[in-house]
């Protein structure tokens, strides 16, 4: 093999290793519950409009009463069915009665509210793409069963585990233990939290609350760590935010607003 040969196979391979936004790419868009200003948030016509469009989301996990994972943010299922009640009391069989779609509009009358398996079944369709789905953990004693539906449907890697799991240790080494692959954030609310956020043991990502410096990122990255912004600085419709955040190198980021963060980005020099 000769020199030039040895030199492509060796950038081919750097540029694979390195944490996606090395590469040179844009940040991956999360959309928060999903599109939630144009479709019913955490259901599956939502999901399925961000994967057809190449965005990533965010979804959260409860238990129902008779032990199954199933979708949805509140602990209750007043804001988001057409029924009342705690997630928690009600069975598999009552929550998938309920309307979670026509509290939206009209259009949507007749959406479901899906289990956690149908929404990995979904993501496993759209392998073609890149994107990153975000895992919210309202409850606890679940990780290990999400861990194994994703294992099942063989999208783990395509996962970043978040919610409880960003403040909690031991939920973070649940999740190890019951896959080295699953991949896991720490929390850093400002920059005096920095620091600890990076050198949390069982963390693969860095999760930001605020605009941080690109010499930040720059000590994630190089810590072949990933960062993963959320919260009120980029959640809203804050185009120079997101740009500055972008400029500074961030991995991905977690918004309200995913299709003009699109724009935003797209408009970047």
């Amino acid at each position: 093999m000769n020199l030039s040969c040895r030199v492509l196979i060796a950038t081919l391979f750097l540029l694979l290793t390195l944490p996606q936004h090395l590469s040179g790419a844009s940040p991956l868009i999360v959309a928060h519950r999903g599109l939630l200003k144009v479709a019913p948030e955490n259901t599956i016509a939502n999901f399925r409009a961000c994967l057809e469009l190449r965005l990533g989301f965010e979804f959260d996990v409860q238990r129902t009463k008779d032990g199954h994972l199933v979708c949805m943010h509140d602990s209750t299922v007043n804001r988001t069915t057409d029924g009342t009640g705690k997630v928690s009391d009600l069975t598999l069989a009552e929550i998938k009665k309920l309307d979670a779609g026509n509290w939206f509009d009209s259009q949507f009358a007749g959406e479901r509210v899906p289990t956690i398996d149908e929404v990995l079944q979904l993501v496993a369709r759209y392998r073609q793409h890149e994107i990153l789905v975000a895992v919210d953990f309202k409850d606890a004693d679940v990780e290990q069963d999400v861990v194994r539906l994703a294992e099942k449907h063989q999208v783990l890697p395509r996962l970043i585990f978040i919610g409880r799991t960003i403040t909690e240790p031991q939920m973070r080494m649940n999740l190890k233990a019951a896959s080295p692959k699953v991949e896991t954030a720490a929390v850093a609310n400002n920059a005096a939290e920095f620091s600890t956020a990076l050198a949390a043991p069982h963390a693969d990502w860095v999760y930001l609350r605020y605009l941080a410096p690109a010499s930040e990122i720059k000590k994630v990255h190089t810590a072949h760590k990933r960062t993963f912004i959320a919260g009120p600085t980029v959640s809203g419709d804050l185009p120079e935010n997101w740009r500055r955040i972008t400029k500074a190198g961030v991995d991905a980021i977690l918004t309200d607003y995913p299709l003009q963060l699109r724009l935003a980005l797209k408009r970047t020099p």
